[in-house]
């Protein structure tokens, strides 16, 4: 669950500061924040290690969830949706709306945004992006609820840093819970409802203990574990 990061001199120095003991959630955040010799703020990552078999289809981890206190990132978003959507999804906060002229678009290349929502409607258009969408990360599905009829809503919720999330082939689950600005309360409560949710979709057929790790770290500073 270590994530690559450059093992400068102020890295290390952090890193001796780390326990090799689980720590509470609280003080797991507190020494996280700790960390400030880089010249921005970071981003805070929360990291599960789920006991799943990732080759099997049924216990696979995707989807979405608006964590209570936000995660400080307005994201860009785009819809690809009806005409009489379009007003709708742009004053939402979508950047881009519309279906024949925005998949052309996506499909010459433009690429820059972070999420794509889309309407049931106009998947059969959207599907041939696949293969452009599909190795961003991008492509529009119902299981991560960025397939829906209900645009405006959904352009809102992403906008406002609506967190996705899905297992990698190790069976960890990376997602971004807030900044190291805020305060310690808020990012507790962002990642426990984080967690929360990942118990709550379980897959029935997991065996043996389903949430063996969790750690938390900056994006730029050492991972802490925390206790389960």
């Amino acid at each position: 669950m270590a994530l690559n990061k450059s093992k400068s001199k102020r890295y290390k120095k952090e890193l001796e500061q780390v326990s090799t003991e689980p720590m509470s959630l609280t003080d797991a955040v507190e020494k996280v924040k700790s960390f400030k010799s880089v010249k921005f703020d970071q981003s805070i990552e929360c990291v599960l290690h789920l006991g799943i078999d990732t080759k099997q289809t049924d216990q696979l981890i995707r989807g979405s969830l608006s964590l209570p206190h936000g995660i400080g990132k307005q994201k860009k978003v785009i819809a690809f949706c009806e005409d009489k959507d379009i007003e709708a999804a742009k004053a939402a906060g979508a950047i881009e709306a519309g279906c024949d002229e925005l998949v052309k678009k996506v499909s010459d290349g433009w690429l820059d945004f972070d999420v794509a929502i889309a309407s049931p409607k106009v998947m059969g258009k959207v599907g041939k992006l696949g293969r452009v969408l599909g190795p961003q990360g991008k492509m529009p599905s119902p299981k991560n609820g960025s397939v829906t009829p209900n645009i405006a809503t959904t352009v809102a919720e992403f906008a406002a840093g609506k967190v996705e999330f899905k297992n990698d082939t190790g069976g960890n689950i990376h997602v971004i819970v807030g900044k190291q600005s805020f305060e310690t309360e808020k990012l507790v409560g962002n990642i426990e409802a984080f967690v929360s949710h990942i118990r709550k979709i379980k897959p029935a057929a997991t065996k043996g203990t389903y949430i063996q790790k969790m750690c938390i770290s900056a994006t730029m500073s050492p991972g802490v574990t925390v206790s389960i």
